[in-house]
């Protein structure tokens, strides 16, 4: 791929347009060893070699991160007052990044973070259809035909009902860590469970849409609340276990193309 010189740098990370183009100007720039000062000049990005003050510079069209989001943190690119998801992808490449929706600054779990605008807004697109598994644990008496009101959709305060949404009942925590082998949410849940005299119900939902608080609304409507709220999945990607809250890694390839597979 070809592209300018000044585009490359500030897709690095190395500064804005301006600044890098003083960089250039000022000398730090190579361009296969040789020193280059016109930051328009044309480069190919899979050849050419950049170096800046001695260090290559690689470039990266596109990232592919697995955040395991922590309670406390806003799903944004940047705040000038809270501290974002993107604030803690410390070696991120790009500049561009963003997190594929959003998660409430409660929610935990899995939130994919990307520069890929075509593959995030394919999977967020309603035609797409795309799950996502959640684990939340919910206080209050649950009505004996919750399987099926979540399923008929519910009124949500919203123009339209909520899109069938399937539910699963897990009688223990031990259980639930049979199929999510997470300590994390086994050390949660015993918390939340100290702290309170309510009982604890655990539920699995998988949703389709996006809707603003949607889970927490959903179970609203039929009398109950939601305590705690963690995502597990989306479409193919399943939260890595090993990740804990606030820790990230890169898409594995495989993980990337059963991702793409969705909408191909």
């Amino acid at each position: 791929m070809k592209i300018r010189l000044d585009k490359y740098l500030a897709d690095t990370g190395l500064g804005t347009r301006t600044e890098v183009k003083a960089l250039v100007k000022n000398g730090a720039v190579s361009l296969n060893d040789m020193p280059v000062k016109d930051s328009s000049l044309k480069i190919d990005t899979e050849t050419d070699i950049i170096k800046v003050h001695g260090k290559i510079i690689g470039y990266y069209e596109y990232e592919y991160y697995m955040l395991s989001k922590p309670a406390g943190i806003i799903t944004a690119s940047r705040d000038k007052k809270a501290k974002t998801v993107l604030d803690l992808i410390e070696d991120k490449k790009r500049r561009d990044l963003f997190p594929v929706g959003r998660l409430d600054k409660d929610t935990e779990g899995l939130l994919l973070i990307t520069n890929d605008g075509d593959m995030a807004h394919k999977l967020l697109s309603p035609k797409k259809h795309v799950s996502k598994t959640y684990i939340a644990f919910v206080s209050g008496e649950i009505p004996d035909n919750i399987y099926q009101l979540f399923k008929d959709g519910l009124d949500i305060g919203d123009d339209k009902k909520t899109k069938p949404a399937e539910l699963k009942l897990y009688p223990s925590i031990s259980e639930l860590c049979n199929v999510y082998p997470d300590n994390m949410i086994e050390e949660k849940y015993n918390l939340i469970a100290n702290d309170t005299s309510d009982s604890l119900n655990i539920f699995e939902i998988t949703i389709t849409e996006g809707r603003y608080h949607e889970i927490k609304r959903m179970f609203e409507a039929v009398g109950c609340a939601v305590v705690y709220l963690k995502r597990y999945s989306m479409g193919s990607i399943l939260l890595d276990f090993s990740l804990k809250p606030g820790e990230y890694r890169i898409l594995t390839d495989e993980e990337l193309s059963k991702l793409k597979s969705i909408y191909t």
